[in-house]
């Protein structure tokens, strides 16, 4: 008679359902915050209701992993449900990727189609009667209407902060790998230290992106309303900015696992799945670096 691995299906959860609130509150709270900055509204609840919304995210996150954290800890998963967490992951971090493509696409697309065009350029030059005096050039500092869209005063430097930043996440990568082979072979105060210090790591590339957009905004005048150029530096940097604070945020819980005896050699996917997701925030910022900042 034919045996079948064991497969845990778990209860019927109200997780999904206090996500997807969560979700909804937060882009409503986002796009009316935008909305009542754009219109100069002084009085806004945007800020309040996206804050309420991070405060439901927050608690799903907390509940919801914790429950899954308990089950494994039961010893409730199997082999395939293994199998099944690391396609998830994988399609997860794919969806990941197209998410960023479609920056690093808006952003060639301007470089190499729109920009030129607007300049006279290409066989769709003909849209520079629209602005005649207009000449592209990549960083565009000279806007095709500069009082609609006030342009930046200058761009950022690669070799300052960028470099800097750049050196640290590389070597974040370097130690969240050097944990992780701790983790296989059971040398746990090795895996406690270089984890600590991917943390930090994360944390001080996170300071000194902070330092760098409150040096665009007050010194340069590069912000988000100073025309193409501004609209996709902050919005690829800020993404990834975003991505990188997830990525802290979940090594963090990994460690006080660790230091609470979680993971062995044999089930340490919860540990494996952070360490792929930090090291794809790795590679996109390497892409960040080299079309953003140097080309």
């Amino acid at each position: 008679m034919a045996t079948h691995e064991h497969y845990y299906v778990p209860a019927q959860s109200k997780w999904p359902i206090i996500a997807t609130v969560g979700m909804f509150v937060t882009v409503v709270g986002l796009g009316t915050w935008f909305n009542d900055l754009k219109a100069a509204r002084p009085e806004s609840h945007g800020p309040l209701i996206f804050f309420v919304g991070g405060l439901l995210l927050a608690y799903m996150l907390f509940g919801w992993f914790g429950a899954v954290v308990k089950e494994s800890r039961a010893g409730l998963y199997s082999a395939q449900l293994d199998r099944s967490f690391r396609w998830g992951m994988s399609w997860f971090i794919f969806s990941e990727v197209m998410f960023f493509m479609a920056f690093f696409g808006a952003l060639f697309y301007v470089r190499h189609m729109s920009g030129p065009w607007l300049g006279g350029e290409g066989h769709k030059g003909i849209a520079h009667m629209l602005w005649p005096n207009f000449e592209f050039v990549w960083p565009l500092l000279n806007n095709p209407d500069p009082k609609l869209f006030p342009p930046p005063k200058g761009t950022i430097s690669p070799w300052g902060l960028p470099l800097l930043n750049t050196i640290l996440l590389v070597s974040s990568s370097v130690t969240v790998t050097i944990a992780h082979h701790a983790l296989k072979k059971g040398h746990r105060g090795v895996l406690k230290i270089w984890l600590a210090l991917t943390v930090l790591l994360g944390c001080a590339f996170l300071g000194f992106q902070a330092e760098e957009y409150i040096h665009a905004y007050h010194e340069l005048g590069l912000t988000l309303g100073s025309g193409i150029y501004g609209a996709t530096f902050f919005m690829l940097t800020g993404f990834h900015g975003a991505h990188v604070t997830i990525g802290t945020l979940i090594l963090f819980v990994m460690l006080m696992r660790i230091l609470r005896g979680h993971f062995d050699a044999d089930h340490q996917f919860g540990f494996e799945a952070a360490s792929w997701y930090w090291h794809f925030v790795d590679v996109v910022w390497i892409g960040l670096f080299v079309f953003v900042y140097v080309l």
